[in-house]
């Protein structure tokens, strides 16, 4: 039986492919094995949707596929009725920093929320509107006013940090919708979105004293993971990958503030100090286990991330914090590369620009050249397949034996990167030791 596939999912599987980047819709038409990780994630995400928390840290080496994971399980996520975002994290956006870094990562995430009507993110001001319509909906069913319900619903929000100014502007963006102003429902939607940087031009816009912060972005979160839920929604889950950008910060002191607030979001997750709210962290083994830089240098994190001493000899605890991703075997390779050629002919196998026996040629071809790298590292092997099927679909009267022999494989090397250390003004410390790792962000 045929089961075709979109043009558009089809296109832009194949353009992200090309491109060498993660699609972020059509991931089911790829994936191939990891059952047990994504039942592991699943299980989150369920707990999450029933109003519990949910906290993970994926670790792969360069080129695994944490990325897919991430979004897979974001696409997940979507369809179970969460909202969903994601971002990575970079040089300007980091989970605490003093120069606007952290503000930022909160901004890229609240730009990025999606729920299934709107799984490419920008789903915030539908979000407010889901509620206000819930609101609406329920007024009439308990004959009281709409006023007096959203009232009643945003009470919770007070009992957390900010809470009551993020409810005083839910219901700023309630009167806007009421009284047809644009302006008071545009203030309220970037005022969420931390987009006003003094609390003068807030409380001028909004009557609210306080703004989206630095030090509060995590605050906000958890804020919008309630209230997403009081607008319908089963959840919020939050996808952050290239924590190795964490890792690869040379003052130690920077590091040691964000991994306190990677402590501060376990600690509130797995002691249920939130609802309906998930994490899913995305990073390398060397961010991880360095004791010297990585996570396993802050000793709280340490002991609440060590492996657990009975999952030996083939045994794998996935209700651990830490979840292991393994690299792609050269059977999941081949399953992975004959996906990618039906994901080409539309989903029908009789318009396949290449046999069965081109795959496994493919494969020894690539193996000849880079070795074992080209199946446990794809991200450079599979662009150059979906090269190769993109040519043939051109040029038709082609065969694939003659361009398979003119094919050009190189090894995936962006993962020297991770270890390349970020430089960062000095911080002048007047008391306290500095260790050898201080020393690293001071320049003569």
């Amino acid at each position: 039986m045929i089961t075709p596939i979109r043009p558009r999912d089809r296109d832009a599987v194949v353009q992200a492919l090309r491109a060498g980047v993660v699609p972020r819709t059509g991931l089911h038409l790829l994936q191939v094995g990891r059952e047990k990780e994504n039942m592991a994630l699943l299980k989150d995400i369920e707990r999450i949707a029933d109003g519990g928390t949910a906290f993970r840290i994926v670790i792969g080496e360069y080129g695994s596929g944490k990325t897919f994971f991430l979004n897979l399980v974001r696409a997940v996520a979507l369809e179970k009725k969460l909202v969903a975002t994601s971002a990575d994290l970079n040089p300007n956006r980091r989970l605490h920093a003093t120069g606007g870094q952290a503000r930022s990562l909160y901004a890229e995430l609240t730009k990025n929320l999606a729920t299934r009507t709107r799984p490419e993110g920008g789903a915030l001001a539908g979000i407010v509107e889901k509620f206000i319509s819930t609101a609406t909906t329920e007024s009439k069913t308990q004959g009281v006013g709409v006023d007096t319900i959203i009232h009643r619903k945003l009470e919770r929000l007070s009992e957390l940090v900010n809470g009551y100014d993020f409810a005083h502007v839910i219901e700023a963006y309630w009167r806007g919708h009421q009284q047809g102003s644009e302006q008071l429902k545009t203030d309220a939607i970037r005022w969420l979105r931390g987009e006003f940087t003094t609390k003068t031009d807030a409380r001028i816009a909004l009557g609210v004293r306080t703004i989206v912060d630095n030090a509060s972005s995590y605050d906000q979160i958890k804020l919008l993971g309630l209230f997403v839920r009081l607008a319908g929604f089963s959840g919020l889950l939050v996808c952050l990958d290239e924590l190795v950008n964490l890792y690869k910060l040379s003052n130690r002191q920077a590091r040691d503030a964000n991994y306190e607030q990677i402590l501060r979001i376990l600690n509130d997750l797995l002691q249920g100090s939130a609802e309906g709210l998930g994490f899913v962290l995305g990073g390398t083994p060397e961010f991880l286990m360095d004791t010297r830089r990585g996570l396993y240098s802050y000793s709280a994190l340490q002991s609440r991330l060590a492996e657990n001493t009975f999952a030996k000899g083939g045994l794998v605890d996935y209700n651990h914090p830490v979840l292991r991703l393994s690299s792609l075997s050269e059977n999941e390779f081949y399953v992975l590369l004959h996906n990618i050629r039906r994901v080409f002919a539309y989903g029908d196998e009789g318009r396949c620009q290449v046999p069965e026996e081109a795959l496994k040629a493919f494969m020894v071809h690539c193996h000849q050249r880079i070795g074992e790298a080209y199946f446990r590292t794809p991200r450079t092997t599979i662009t150059a397949f979906v090269n190769l099927l993109s040519v043939l679909e051109q040029n038709p009267e082609k065969s694939w034996q003659a361009l398979l022999g003119q094919l050009e494989v190189r090894r995936d090397d962006g993962g020297v990167s991770d270890f390349q250390v970020e430089n960062e003004p000095p911080t002048i410390t007047t008391t306290g030791s500095k260790s050898d790792d201080d020393l690293t962000s001071f320049k003569l």
